[in-house]
């Protein structure tokens, strides 16, 4: 047991550029919920904070930590008990609000570590934001230019799309067994914010909508300008965009995205949450 009821705990989790950062925010600010803030470490992200589990950079970083098996902690990990539930909640006390309902903690690596959290506080809450590959792996290749000096740092799109894929195969096969866990689309977060975001009201039950006025589609309009430039075999990583669509269009299709159309999802049906076809279809 830990001196916080766990039904309070949200963690939002989805990969290195996805929109849970945004997202965060936006449900941290509605009256009933407070999520980590003035931590001092990066995105105000839980896993820099706490001292249980390993944080996703020890993994290979963003891009790579979904590979490893260790950074998929579940129900079996040797690292649940009481005591080190309570440090975690610990590092996190102090940068939330304790009188709001509901406490919010953000981590990309949250995304293949919901039933690890369900087994270390049962009731909890996981919503995971998901959001195309190939904008994912965009995204990802013009951030580590900007943080990073290291060249070794920098994948492939194809390399960033497979890693999108692995991690999500990894979410697909977890959700059935969390209690608590929604899905949503950042496509339909920015394009359909009253939809999304009335998910997530119901989801957690709020009284109050979550404010709709900071999603914008205009982030993602950059990043589909220069898939589009790639279409020329003249075109300096115009390969990678080939290589993309012969050998990871059809996987990218089962979780609804078309790799030529970054601004398209496809809702997807068969899946309790909207997240991968089921197999054979």
């Amino acid at each position: 047991m830990t001196d916080l009821d766990p039904a309070r705990l949200v963690f939002v989790g989805g990969l290195h550029r996805s929109g849970t950062t945004p997202f965060a925010k936006v449900l941290g600010e509605h009256p009933e919920v407070s999520g980590l803030v003035n931590t001092g470490v990066r995105e105000d992200e839980g896993q820099h904070l706490q001292p249980v589990y390993p944080k996703a950079k020890l993994h290979g970083g963003s891009g790579r930590f979904a590979y490893a098996p260790a950074a998929h902690l579940t129900e079996s990990s040797t690292l649940i008990s009481p005591a080190n539930a309570q440090a975690m909640l610990d590092a996190w006390k102090p940068y939330w609000d304790l009188e709001a309902s509901f406490l919010v903690e953000k981590s990309p690596p949250n995304i293949i570590m919901g039933r690890f959290l369900q087994e270390m506080y049962p009731g909890s809450a996981f919503i995971v934001v998901v959001r195309h590959p190939v904008t994912v792996a965009l995204s990802t290749k013009k951030w580590r230019r900007l943080v990073s000096k290291n060249p070794r740092k920098f994948e492939t799109l194809s390399g960033m799309v497979d890693h999108w894929l692995t991690a999500h195969d990894i979410l697909a096969a977890d959700l059935p067994h969390l209690n608590r866990a929604l899905v949503i689309h950042y496509e339909r977060l920015v394009s359909q914010p009253d939809t999304e975001l009335s998910r997530v009201e119901e989801f957690l039950g709020l009284s109050s909508p979550i404010d709709r006025s900071s999603f914008t589609a205009e982030h993602s309009s950059s990043y589909a300008q220069w898939w589009e430039q790639l279409r020329s075999p003249w075109r300096p990583g115009g390969w990678q965009r080939r290589r993309i669509e012969r050998r990871q269009a059809g996987r990218a299709w089962q979780y609804g995205y078309d790799v030529t159309d970054l601004g398209h999802h496809q809702v997807v049906v068969g899946d309790p949450n909207g997240l991968r076809r089921p197999a054979g279809e």
